[in-house]
């Protein structure tokens, strides 16, 4: 415990030192160091995280630097999230805590040592610590291109005056195949994401947005004719335990698809296609109110009309021309959507629905159509 509170009581005098202007000198034993942590099953950990480490047993001195903070306290906390100006920060612990946090956790945590000049690893201590005291140290977070792996990245690269810090590998991959492998275990929270985001992750992943994306360029980056970081050492090691449920699963999703399409029952239809326009108008609405560019130019919409409520409206009041109408159109659509997903990485987690759709539209289609009479 003496090590613990004798780290504190350092890293409040660090805090001290810089609120004041003074610069405290590293010694030549310092060194600073890129974390990688481990994924975890909770939402905010599905991804992994990124830290900067500076330690300087001279000094005493063992600090991480976190720029994945936020306050739930914050007024509004969900609907700023979800519109996208909920303001992250930076903060600092001591790398005992941040240890303890991860260890408790069961994330593993890997470390990169910069293998960068004295002067280097000053500027970046003395930039941190500025960030760290200055209004600055606030970012609005961004899925892609603001979050905790970005801001590293973007803080060595503004420390050396270049931009040494790129993405080395899969850049002609779209984000969203990225992202995929990470939701192994969390079924509809990947059919979520497949289904609420828009053109902008079907780009090519050419910007570093993830924490094991930063760590696999860093082992490929050089830096004045040689290795820019040394090689990576476990800190902590656990193995991430994909967890088992018995509704988040592709079973549950097919079994209540499957239902839909055997039960054959006209509320059952409704129920379906109104939901699927409830989404829709979320999706639309997401789409114009958040500042998220991910959720942007939704192309799902053609599958999660919010035009579906017009054809339940014409279904309830029995006008089976419009309602035949609608269906039609709304076949159209759906061919045409299959047509355009057929070759992106979310066609196949979507095709259960892209089928269930079309077998509830045909058979709305043939209960409205006119029929024509047969004269003997």
């Amino acid at each position: 415990m003496r090590g613990f509170t004798f780290q504190k009581i350092m890293l409040l005098l660090l805090m001290f030192n810089f609120s004041f202007g003074q610069s405290l000198p590293l010694s030549k034993k310092a060194h600073v160091s890129v974390l990688t942590c481990g994924l975890g099953n909770e939402s905010y950990s599905f991804f992994g995280h990124t830290a900067i480490r500076v330690a300087d047993p001279a000094n005493n001195i063992d600090v991480v630097y976190n720029y994945g903070a936020f306050d739930f306290r914050t007024p509004n906390f969900v609907a700023k999230f979800a519109k996208g100006d909920l303001q992250y920060f930076v903060i600092a612990h001591s790398f005992v805590d941040f240890i303890n946090e991860y260890n408790y956790e069961k994330r593993s945590i890997y470390e990169q040592e910069l293998l960068i000049p004295q002067e280097a690893k000053q500027k970046l201590f003395d930039n941190l610590n500025t960030t760290l005291l200055s209004e600055d140290r606030y970012y609005t977070y961004k899925f892609i291109d603001k979050n905790c792996t970005s801001m590293v990245v973007d803080i060595i690269n503004k420390t050396l005056n270049k931009e040494v810090i790129t993405k080395k590998g899969d850049t002609k991959k779209t984000y969203r195949s990225i992202l995929f492998p990470y939701f192994d275990g969390h079924f509809y929270e990947k059919l979520g994401t497949s289904i609420i985001f828009g053109t902008k992750v079907d780009q090519s992943g050419t910007k570093i947005f993830l924490p094991f994306e930063l760590k696999n360029s860093l082992e490929k980056t050089t830096f004045q004719n040689h290795a820019f970081a040394s090689k990576s050492k476990t800190l902590l090691s656990f193995k991430k335990e994909t967890p088992v449920s018995w509704w988040n699963n592709i079973y549950s999703y097919i079994m209540i698809l499957g239902f839909i399409i055997l039960v054959n029952k006209r509320f059952i239809d409704k129920i379906y296609l109104f939901i699927l326009s409830l989404m829709g108008i979320f999706f639309v609405s997401m789409g114009f109110y958040s500042f998220h560019h991910e959720l942007a130019m939704n192309y799902n919409i053609l599958l999660f009309s919010p035009l579906l409520l017009l054809l339940i409206a014409f279904s309830a009041i029995n006008n089976k021309k419009w309602t035949y109408k609608f269906a039609t159109f709304h076949l159209v659509l759906l061919l045409i959507y299959a047509l355009f997903i057929i070759n992106k990485s979310h066609f196949f987690i979507v095709l259960p629905i892209i089928i269930t759709t079309g077998v509830v539209l045909v058979r709305v289609a043939i209960r409205n159509k006119k029929r024509i009479p047969i004269i003997i």
